[in-house]
């Protein structure tokens, strides 16, 4: 499964993360105990929560400003880590193509979301990718 299964694991901990827990290390040491997961997938885990952690304020600000009339509290945890983790890698992993990351996030949001959770990830998701790119950011 790879990558996938690496951001389903990372979107289990920024859910805890947002559920109060923010030990983040004692969280993935948790998630990333419970089975045995290749090395690869948990460090590309671990990397997207750190980073995510590192950067959660400047990935919330992009996120709130796209989604202009919904409030950003509305959203759920679990839509919330899946956006969090798109962004970030939108903003931060220039290694992995904005549409992947997309993809991802829409398929995680419809395999853990609710109804409506991959259209709403999709859109929220092409604002931050149109956003950043047409900014100097690139």
């Amino acid at each position: 499964m790879g990558r996938r299964l690496a951001r389903e694991l990372a979107m289990k901990v920024l859910y805890r993360y947002e559920e109060g827990e923010r030990d983040t290390v004692e969280v993935l040491a948790n998630v990333l105990s419970a089975k045995h997961y290749q090395e690869t997938d948990k460090e590309f885990c671990q990397q997207l929560v750190q980073v995510t952690v590192e950067h959660v304020d400047s990935i919330d600000n992009h996120i709130k400003h796209v989604i202009k009339n919904w409030p950003y509290d509305r959203i759920s945890v679990i839509d919330k880590s899946i956006l969090r983790i798109g962004t970030c890698e939108l903003l931060f992993f220039d290694d992995i193509p904005a549409q992947v990351s997309i993809n991802e996030a829409i398929e995680i949001g419809k395999r853990y979301g609710g109804a409506d959770s991959g259209r709403f990830i999709n859109g929220v998701l092409d604002a931050v990718r149109k956003e950043h790119e047409s900014s100097d950011n690139k």
